[in-house]
């Protein structure tokens, strides 16, 4: 069965969504992510993706208060992203509450320590952040365009030991019209070891059954479920 994986995304410590990642879209669904967190949890939900937008532009992670007050009023397993560039950044998510972390840039400009890092925490608490656009990985927030191919880029880092991969298809990102299913499908052909994260299009539930009818390990999604096009009822079936 697919694993939902909802997600907060945070800027100013508030619950918000962006559009294809930028910034000039940004709506705010609720001033205290705390309470879609409570929601989400009294619903049978287990994981929580968390994305510290701030963090992702100032290239630094900057909304730890509101993840430890995440990871410490629910017991939603939490995986962060955002602004993780250091040492002390991963310190910081870990120390706040997060079980996993998502990384992407680092992992891009910075392999060594990204190697490091897998080595230090395990590949069950490093995910692979693989945010792709026009086949290229995209970096720094996506506000800059690296020259990796998405491909290659998950070569050679399931090569180095990692097992979990989020995607995310910036092009879908927000817009609410459906997944690139196609994509999550021939990275599982070529990668059918990994545990696959699949993000960005989620408009109604039929888009999840599909990722799942393709054999998708997990989804991320946010937008749908805010906008009301997915409610939380309608998520049962994939509540273990």
């Amino acid at each position: 069965m697919i694993e939902l994986i909802p997600a907060i995304d945070i800027i100013d410590g508030k619950c918000v969504r962006l559009s294809q990642g930028e910034y000039e879209s940004k709506k705010v669904y609720n001033e205290n992510p705390l309470e879609v967190a409570k929601e989400i949890e009294a619903h049978g939900l287990r994981r929580l993706h968390v994305v510290d937008l701030d963090g992702a532009a100032s290239k630094h992670v900057v909304n730890y208060p509101t993840l430890e007050r995440l990871a410490g009023h629910t017991s939603l397993t939490i995986d962060f992203g955002g602004g993780i560039k250091t040492d002390d950044d991963l310190r910081i998510a870990f120390e706040s509450g997060a079980r996993m972390v998502t990384v992407g840039s680092v992992a891009v400009k910075e392999p060594e320590l990204f190697r490091k890092w897998l080595a230090t925490y395990g590949n069950e608490r490093v995910i692979l952040g693989a945010d792709t656009k026009n086949g290229k990985i995209a970096v720094a927030g996506w506000k800059e365009d690296s020259r990796e191919e998405l491909m290659p880029f998950l070569d050679r880092h399931v090569k180095d030991g990692v097992t979990q991969v989020l995607c995310t298809d910036i092009s879908r990102d927000g817009m609410l019209q459906g997944p690139a299913t196609e994509l999550y499908r021939d990275i599982m052909q070529a990668y059918p070891d990994i545990r696959l994260i699949a993000s960005g299009g989620v408009s109604h539930i039929d888009d999840i059954y599909r990722l799942e009818e393709a054999g998708i390990p997990a989804v991320v999604f946010g937008k749908a479920l805010y906008e009301g096009r997915i409610t939380l009822g309608q998520l049962t079936p994939f509540i273990p």
